[in-house]
């Protein structure tokens, strides 16, 4: 995910900035289950390859950057938007894209020109991926074993690999979002995995692109919508989902079942309990 600053304005200032963000988002993890993969805090925005639980991403984001803003602006007497009100984030197959995504968020510093060796650069997790800082809230065990099970020698291949200086930019190379859902980085495969379709079949596209469109506006991974997870903050997410997608037209109950892994009785409940809360 990406988070900017309102009209592109720093939102750093010093050092303690910085390491007041840090210590909001060690909090902000922790208490909603979250791992942070890599980061990297630049001058006016902040990159993070973040892993949900049952708690939606929007929510460890509002949660970050209320805080942050919160105490930015007290030190200052100011008031407004500290940051834009919408984040970007991208679902990501981690199976083909993890490597890809660390590696483009640590080389950040490299391509904007503020150093020349990303070792340098202190404000990112590359140090911990080489094993010169451990920072307690970031996992980097998940991409390090890709490279080998044993620590030392993952490091030293990791090392290796970063030397290898990639400008890609986010749009390019293999950092393209699929054609058909461009918040998404992963094939047609792992569109499939997700109850999402390639415009090739018209019918399942239209429920797929209702799906983007109610994963957008309630800030919740589409994977998770169609899930079988019984969190109740993916409630109201999916009662929008199944009442717009009849009342488009796009799907039935028997195919909103088969595409959300229900069945069709519980599809109704679902809807029922909703329609009984929105009466009271």
């Amino acid at each position: 995910m990406t988070l900017r600053g309102n009209h592109r304005q720093a939102i750093f200032r010093d050092e303690a900035d910085r390491a007041l963000l840090e210590a909001i988002v060690a909090d902000a993890a922790r208490e909603l289950g979250a791992r942070i993969h890599a980061y990297c805090w630049m001058t006016n925005h902040i990159h993070a390859l973040v892993q949900v639980s049952e708690v939606p991403l929007g929510k460890l984001i509002l949660r970050v950057a209320s805080r942050y803003a919160r105490r930015f602006q007290q030190s200052l007497a100011t008031t407004g938007h500290l940051f834009e009100r919408r984040h970007h984030a991208v679902l990501v197959d981690a199976d083909s894209y993890l490597l890809t995504l660390v590696k483009y968020i640590h080389l950040n510093p490299v391509r904007a020109g503020l150093v020349r060796d990303a070792r340098d650069y202190p404000w990112s997790s590359h140090n911990d991926y080489l094993g010169d800082r451990n920072t307690s809230w970031v996992c980097t065990s998940v991409a390090l074993r890709l490279f080998s099970e044993d620590v030392r020698q993952a490091r030293t291949r990791y090392a290796a690999w970063m030397g290898e200086v990639d400008g890609t930019r986010w749009g390019e190379g293999s950092l393209v979002p699929h054609p058909d859902h461009p918040q998404v980085l992963g094939n047609d495969g792992f569109l499939a995995r997700l109850g999402l379709s390639t415009s090739g079949d018209r019918k399942s596209g239209s429920f797929a692109h209702l799906l983007v469109e109610c994963a957008r506006k309630f800030e919740v991974p589409a994977d998770q919508i169609v899930s079988v997870s019984r969190s109740r903050a993916l409630s109201d997410a999916r009662a929008w989902l199944y009442r717009e997608a009849l009342a488009r037209g796009v799907a039935t109950v028997s195919s909103i079942a088969r595409q959300c892994s229900r069945t069709e009785s519980a599809i109704r409940g679902h809807l029922h309990r909703c329609a009984d809360r929105r009466g009271k």
